[in-house]
């Protein structure tokens, strides 16, 4: 059993911070873990974030009070842990936003070092940090940012850049929805996924960060991507050690039944 998306950026480069995540996941009847850092962490990637920082003074204090390492910093905790033996598998890569306008720069770093894998994501729609807060929601055309938002995700798969995508219903965090019909957008994903030998996150994220009730994708979602056969994973979306493999069991039950 594996969980595929675990972020170490709460604590310090070091081994004794991974074997925290390592000793979390072993009690968790975990065999391989997967562990990530953002991209908007890294100074290298901050080109692809002018225009979520143009966009409110409040998107730019919370970029500027979480970006600042390099590449090099983390590039080196990689290389360092690979030299040591653990009692699981891990594997390690990055969490890049994906913005159409910067996938040179994207593939520079992701094939600048041999990452296990790379997930993409979408958090920003047209610049705008649907997944923030729920008054930023005020005055946005719901129907026009579902659509907007799917189109991305389709773009991110079809740049062929990633190995995973990442939460990929992750726009319902706080229960606003479109009144259309939205399959026709998950039956292109799901064929793009397939065509590019991409798994998708069955995410247990917004369960753990937002108390949402639903666990993953939604049921249409998921029942398109199973008939599909979309290569699925599981993932906690954790960002504390803590928090490794929640939600996976559950997941994986439901799944399977």
């Amino acid at each position: 059993m594996k969980d595929v998306h675990i972020h170490i950026e709460r604590g310090p480069y070091t081994k004794e911070w991974i074997d925290t995540f390592v000793k979390q996941a072993v009690e968790m009847g975990l065999d391989e873990i997967y562990l990530l850092e953002h991209s908007h962490r890294f100074q290298e990637f901050s080109p692809m974030y002018a225009g979520i920082r143009s966009y409110s003074e409040y998107q730019n204090s919370w970029y500027e009070k979480r970006t600042g390492c390099t590449i090099k910093q983390y590039t080196d905790l990689i290389a360092e842990m690979r030299q040591y033996t653990f009692p699981i598998q891990i594997k390690w890569g990055l969490e890049v936003c994906y913005f159409p306008d910067y996938e040179n720069l994207i593939s520079d770093f992701i094939t600048s070092f041999p990452f296990d894998f790379a997930t993409g994501s979408i958090h920003w729609v047209n610049g705008f940090d649907f997944d923030h807060r729920a008054e930023f929601w005020k005055d946005i055309n719901v129907e026009l940012l579902y659509n907007q938002y799917y189109d991305s995700m389709l773009a991110l798969v079809n740049s062929g850049l990633f190995t995973g995508l990442a939460h990929p219903d992750s726009i319902k965090c706080f229960h606003f929805f479109p009144a259309g019909d939205l399959t026709p957008k998950y039956r292109l994903l799901a064929d793009a996924l397939n065509r590019h030998h991409m798994y998708a996150e069955q995410s247990g994220g917004l369960a753990l960060n937002y108390g949402f009730p639903e666990m993953g994708m939604n049921l249409s979602m998921l029942d398109i991507f199973k008939r599909e056969n979309v290569q699925i994973q599981f993932a906690s979306d954790a960002h504390r050690p803590e928090d490794v493999g929640k939600n996976i069991s559950e997941m994986r039950s439901a799944l399977y039944q």
